[in-house]
């Protein structure tokens, strides 16, 4: 089984890493690939650039052999779409071997609206964490596909290469990367939101609006 998570990581933050986590283990201890994405199609531009993020991923998971940072989209550049990377991973996997993607209810819940989304339960299996407050709308074809596809028993992941989805309900960390920025930038401090390693960078490269003579 392969798996990735892909986002923005606009910080990476614990959030992120104890999710990551928490689905590596739901299927049998596999590790979980981060994949930064070049510029998001749904977000724009990032607050921090591909480099700066990717350094920030590599500091927030050094010594932990279950995640790992896979960089293809930031090597590709331009928008980063979903169908592409899974194509490419596909091609390099082989047709047998499981691949699964990992996608927030809130994200799964505009799957219709990325690029080429039908393809992408042909491409590899979905893993939909769900994040509270978050409900699909019964008529739009997220909820179609999810009633189509839907397993109950991680298992059943590794039965196929592609094609199911499995509902995850890990414990959800309250942190959001949007929320780091925002407390740096007012001068808060970010301190237990994210690595030490993490934040300790942030500062000294002075993202977000951070001021290295400060102490987070």
């Amino acid at each position: 089984m392969h798996v990735i998570y892909g986002g923005t990581f606009d910080p990476i933050h614990h959030g992120h890493l104890r999710l990551a986590l928490e689905v590596g283990e739901r299927l049998r201890g596999v590790p979980v690939s981060l994949m930064p994405c070049h510029i998001p199609p749904h977000k724009g531009d990032t607050g921090a650039t591909a480099e700066q993020r990717l350094r920030l991923l590599e500091l927030a998971i050094a010594g932990e052999p279950r995640l790992s940072v896979d960089d293809r989209e930031l090597r590709r550049g331009g928008a980063s779409f979903t169908a592409d990377t899974l194509r490419q991973l596909r091609k390099e996997l082989g047709a047998k071997v499981p691949l699964a993607m990992v996608v927030g209810t809130d994200a799964f819940a505009g799957l219709d609206r990325w690029n080429d989304w039908r393809e992408i339960p042909e491409l590899a299996h979905i893993i939909v964490v769900q994040r509270p407050g978050i409900v699909l709308d019964p008529k739009g074809e997220p909820a179609r596909l999810l009633e189509e596809r839907s397993v109950g028993n991680a298992e059943v992941l590794y039965r196929s290469a592609s094609g199911k989805i499995l509902n995850l309900n890990p414990p959800w960390l309250d942190i959001s990367a949007t929320g780091i920025r925002d407390r740096i930038g007012r001068g808060l401090s970010p301190r237990y939101l994210a690595p030490d390693a993490v934040l300790a960078e942030i500062q000294r490269m002075g993202l977000y609006g951070a001021c290295p003579a400060k102490n987070f």
